[in-house]
């Protein structure tokens, strides 16, 4: 049996369209926030010419493109020219509203449509001029859900006679609207285009929808803005605590060393002079460097300095070998994260042995990380001993907790060692060359 078709009635029709406009809104401004120039514009309140004229361009394009598609389609749900032109004005300033206005007025006016250029002009000129008499924070507070303040912002006004401007961002678009109805009943829809409703329902939602066409865009454009500046204060934070942790470990190396060199003074005092002057060397190539990132191939350059100190404390005692893969002295690692490696094998591992002792220093890639380890065949330290190391220790906690800090918890330091047979420091590094080489 054949149905008849169902077709909306007039108020069906009219609320379908109110909805698909809040839609077409709300997903416009999303994928306009997508865009990091367009993210970089609503960041500062201080906007350039070039600034203020792709905005009014980013915005100002597409809405053009849903009047044109309204009228060619007879789509009313595409027209955001009343909402688009206040809100365009309202975030970067009158000309920016007009040029938006503009180019959302100016194809109706070719279909007789002879006052939405004014209109439209107008509507930008006004959400302009209400950003400059209101906080602008104020603006960015504009909620969606701003009826659920509404009694409030209504108890604050008659206890103290003062207007918030909430309730004003909210009137005027309402305003706006009230006066296009006005304008359409006047002179007729062939001269502007409006969405008439029947009853009085149907007013107040015609409004809703043009409140929130501006609040829902503002509410996006808004958590944006937060996140992004989330983002750069974790980065500040970041860089904040690998400055504390770097700054921990010259003091560390610098206290030891001159320990060792007042032992000298009196028994070997050339030797001490040797030391202070390799000591003067080394910081002053720590003081000129302020990256916190290095390639190994310097990092390897800062601790054979180190290491010409300690073969004089030790003398031929100490041994040092090298095992280093031509392909991994471009990656970027933290600055002087091997020297506490280094100081610790010696402090813990060969000072106290009888004979010789010998460290070597490897490096591959692997996997696109780059594998690191400093290997002792000293006393080694049993399982307690590693764990206060790791715990009580500045150096190595100082390693332990930069990796965690700038490549995430699952990178650490990890140190196998034997008691009698000598201890393996190994630190893992996720690949980054030197031309992708950041500072913090």
């Amino acid at each position: 049996m054949l149905h008849e078709p169902k077709f909306l009635s007039a108020e069906q029709f009219l609320l379908t369209t109110l909805i698909v406009k809040v839609a077409v809104a709300a997903s416009l401004t999303t994928m306009l926030v997508r865009f990091r120039w367009f993210r970089r514009i609503l960041l500062t309140e201080r906007r350039d010419w070039p600034e203020r004229l792709v905005f009014a361009a980013g915005l100002g394009i597409p809405l053009c493109a849903g009047v044109i598609a309204r009228l060619l389609l007879n789509y009313n749900a595409f027209d955001l020219s009343l909402s688009g032109s206040f809100l365009a004005g309202l975030i970067a300033g009158p000309y920016a509203g007009a040029i938006v206005g503009t180019l959302v007025g100016v194809p109706p006016v070719f279909a007789g449509e002879i006052i939405s250029l004014p209109f439209a002009v107008g509507c930008g000129f006004a959400g302009g001029g209400l950003r400059e008499v209101c906080p602008k924070e104020a603006i960015w507070r504009l909620s969606p859900l701003f009826f659920t303040g509404l009694h409030r912002d209504a108890w604050r006004f008659v206890r103290r006679l003062q207007i918030d401007w909430h309730m004003i961002l909210i009137a005027a678009p309402i305003a706006l609207e009230l006066l296009r109805q006005a304008l359409g009943h006047r002179f007729g829809a062939q001269r502007l285009f409006y969405l008439g409703p029947s009853n009085a329902w149907l007013w107040v939602l015609v409004c809703l929808a043009t409140v929130l066409a501006v609040a829902i865009p503002i509410k996006i454009w808004n958590s944006a803005r937060i996140e992004h500046r989330l983002e750069e204060q974790e980065q500040l934070l970041l860089a904040a605590r690998i400055e504390a942790l770097a700054s921990q470990i010259n003091p560390h190396f610098l206290f030891n060393t001159l320990t060792s060199i007042s032992s000298l003074i009196r028994s070997d005092p050339e030797t001490a002079r040797t030391l202070i002057v390799k000591l003067s060397g080394l910081l002053r190539r720590l003081l000129r460097s302020r990256d916190h990132f290095v390639t190994l191939h310097e990092e390897l350059d800062a601790i054979d300095e180190y290491l010409g100190i300690e073969s004089i404390r030790f003398g031929p005692k100490l041994k040092i070998d090298k095992d280093i893969s031509p392909d991994v002295l471009d990656v970027v690692v933290p600055s002087m994260i091997l020297q506490p490696l280094i100081e610790n094998s010696i402090k813990h591992g060969l000072t106290r042995k009888v004979g010789e002792g010998s460290i070597l220093i490897r490096a591959h890639r692997h996997a696109g990380h780059a594998i690191i380890e400093v290997v002792d065949d000293g006393l080694g330290m049993p399982e307690e001993g590693l764990e206060y190391a790791m715990r009580g220790g500045i150096g190595l906690r100082n390693v332990n907790e930069r990796l965690q800090v700038i490549y995430g918890k699952n990178y650490q330091l990890k140190i196998d060692s034997q008691p009698g047979q000598g201890t393996c420091a190994r630190i893992e590094i996720p690949e980054l060359l030197v031309q992708e080489r950041v500072t913090a």
